[in-house]
């Protein structure tokens, strides 16, 4: 569920740049319709209230969307994802965002936050310590990184970000595939790299801080990015997909240019991801509606 589209600061990469600023129609206002919606779903277990940053909202309003859907019996996790830990960690020492997390637990649900370190400098020493300090108070944590040329495209420094995210109780979740962001290629990593990276993330990391899974949030869904293979085919699963004969679903894509740093799959769902793209091509995919407003 998108909140909002305002964020602490804004990351030159971010796929959701378009709506900054524009009142976008995909920003959530009607609650009570969105929670009708949910409540007729048993299937959709947890919520992901995202934007934008939903903690740069007050208190009061993160209150009023739990008003909402905590009342739902069939949801069992809040999540909220977030870069603020990052920005500004001592914002989670406010007591009344203390309470809130308390009300979600005094609710029978489980208070997720999904933070976004992208690199080891970035945790704080405050963040550090709030983080162990929610923590203990049952707030729950899991951590996403994008890959990004000349920023964190170093097996080395990722290891250590997602070992220091393990040490302090953040559970390392996704390794995210740059998206083809209009402006932002010389953000992006071809796909043979990204997988040394990931399988070099792996040698270096304990058995315990081997979570995370390397992603292509993709259109049609969370698309793990597996290995490639000797006859130069990147392989690929549907780690999540609206397409439930997808969900699962192991395929090969096409013989990997080297450049190649994104993939085009059709939306006929008996067909398999085939097309990987190239940062020349970045454009075709810049017409794609990424996002979707609720999120199971």
């Amino acid at each position: 569920m998108l909140v909002t589209d305002r964020c602490a600061s804004y990351c030159r990469y971010c796929f959701r740049k378009r709506i900054v600023g524009e009142h976008s129609e995909e920003i959530a206002t009607d609650f009570a319709q969105i929670a009708q919606y949910i409540g007729g779903h048993p299937e959709m277990t947890n919520v992901l209230l995202s934007g934008g940053d939903p903690f740069v909202l007050s208190t009061a309003k993160l209150d009023e969307i739990l008003d909402y859907l905590l009342p739902i019996p069939h949801l069992d996790s809040i999540r909220i994802g977030t870069k603020m830990v990052a920005y500004e960690p001592k914002w989670f020492e406010d007591p009344t965002l203390l309470a809130l997390f308390q009300r979600i637990h005094e609710a029978g649900k489980a208070a997720v936050i999904v933070t976004h370190f992208d690199h080891i400098g970035e945790i704080s020493v405050d963040a550090e310590r709030n983080i162990r300090s929610l923590s203990a108070q049952g707030v729950q944590f899991l951590n996403q990184t994008v890959l990004l040329a000349k920023v964190n495209d170093d097996p080395e420094i990722l290891a250590k970000t997602f070992a220091k995210c393990h040490q302090m109780g953040v559970r390392p979740y996704y390794l995210f595939q740059g998206r083809p962001v209009k402006g932002a290629s010389h953000f992006q990593v071809p796909l043979r790299r990204g997988l040394e990276i990931a399988h070099g993330i792996n040698r270096r990391v304990s058995g315990m801080q081997k979570t995370f899974k390397y992603i292509m949030s993709h259109y049609t869904g969370k698309i793990e990015i597996l290995d490639l293979g000797a006859d130069g085919r990147v392989y690929m699963r549907y780690h999540q997909t609206r397409l439930r004969k997808r969900s699962g679903r192991s395929f090969p894509g096409r013989t990997l240019r080297a450049p190649a740093a994104w993939t085009i799959c059709p939306k006929d769902e008996t067909e398999s991801c085939a097309v990987l793209i190239s940062d020349a091509d970045a454009q075709i995919t810049n017409r794609c509606r990424f996002t979707l407003r609720l999120h199971h």
